[in-house]
């Protein structure tokens, strides 16, 4: 009796494990541990046996059985394991699998970048906020009431006198309310304009407007800064040059162009075979601005310039269309 008992252990330990899929575990339990199985069976002869063998045929058949159900919740779990696991054994001591990282977005790189160089010049960051007044869009910046701008496909309105800000110079009017000269700040943000989306518009942009404020600034200074931070944000080979421009809030104004980051200034189609190319608006804070901010338009000078964040980050990166910033294809932002 003890021997067929051991026949039987042997015999489903063999069987077990080679077993390879959840169903054969499952057929040898019911052929070892059924009602009419293996088990059963030799359980089954123990009356038939002597009357000083049952003891021990008994206890050697629950032993048997024991052991016969630990092997099966054995081999049961090690193979629904490796069904899980497709088919792979799990192997606890191998490292494990780092999910994949993101990085940071091009125009958060460039504009940090931005940020970064005008630090290095002393200027500070300031923030507003992004629904913005009339009077510190327009208004305070001498803006006046039929100005193309301040119309209602050039501006989303909430209502008369709240909009979305379609410039960040709003900040800079916020700024000089809160604090007296000297200023030296930067105001990185987004804007808001109704344009109709093509390669080169968005409704929704990024600007950074610059403001210095102090006794004798001129605009040598205004120059001496934008060409520091031409050089730094491009290459140190980078020349600027000022095209006299108008904006309502500077006087005199100018457009400024650098020397095309792609040629150097030799000319190729980037830059139209000019060997310029145009990178932000600037010019002297016009003194009805400084007006409306109750600052002594006889005491202080200052110097004013704004720049889009995504019109930079095409320059730098040779883009050729400003949505591809905004539609989440990780093949074009894995580039950066």
């Amino acid at each position: 009796m003890s021997e067929r008992a051991e026949e039987i252990l042997c015999e489903a330990r063999e069987l077990l494990s080679r077993a390879a899929a959840s169903q054969e575990v499952e057929r040898l339990r019911v052929r070892y541990l059924g009602r009419k199985g293996a088990i059963a069976e030799l359980l089954a002869s123990i009356p038939n046996l002597p009357a000083e063998q049952r003891p021990a045929a008994g206890k050697a058949a629950n032993r048997v059985k024991a052991e016969l159900t630990s092997l099966v919740e054995e081999a049961a779990g090690r193979v629904a394991q490796r069904e899980v696991a497709g088919g792979a054994t799990f192997d606890p001591t191998l490292p494990g699998r780092r999910p994949p990282l993101g990085h940071v977005h091009p125009l958060a790189q460039v504009l940090e970048e931005i940020v970064d160089t005008f630090r290095t010049l002393g200027f500070s960051v300031a923030e507003g906020p992004e629904v913005e007044l009339d009077w510190y869009n327009f208004e305070a910046l001498n803006i006046p009431p039929d100005h193309p701008s301040r119309d209602d496909f050039d501006t989303f309105y909430v209502d008369e006198r709240v909009l979305l800000r379609s410039q960040t110079s709003t900040v800079q009017i916020r700024t000089m309310e809160r604090l007296r000269p000297p200023i030296r700040v930067i105001a990185p943000g987004r804007c808001f304009r109704p344009d109709t989306e093509d390669a080169r518009h968005t409704a929704m942009f990024h600007q950074v407007e610059g403001l210095l404020v102090d006794e004798g600034v001129n605009l040598g200074d205004l120059k001496a800064v934008l060409h520091l931070f031409a050089r730094e944000f491009f290459h140190q080979e980078t020349e600027v040059r000022f095209r006299p421009s108008f904006f309502p809030f500077t006087e005199p104004s100018a457009e400024v162009d650098c020397t095309c980051p792609v040629c150097h200034g030799d000319g190729c189609t980037t830059c139209s075979y000019s060997g310029w190319l145009e990178i932000l608006g600037a010019g002297m804070v016009d003194p009805n601005v400084f007006d409306a901010v109750g600052y002594d338009s006889e005491k202080y000078t200052g110097f004013a310039f704004g720049m889009g964040v995504e019109r930079l980050a095409m320059l730098k990166y040779r883009i050729n269309d400003i949505r591809l910033f905004y539609q989440g294809d990780v093949r074009f932002l894995r580039q950066f």
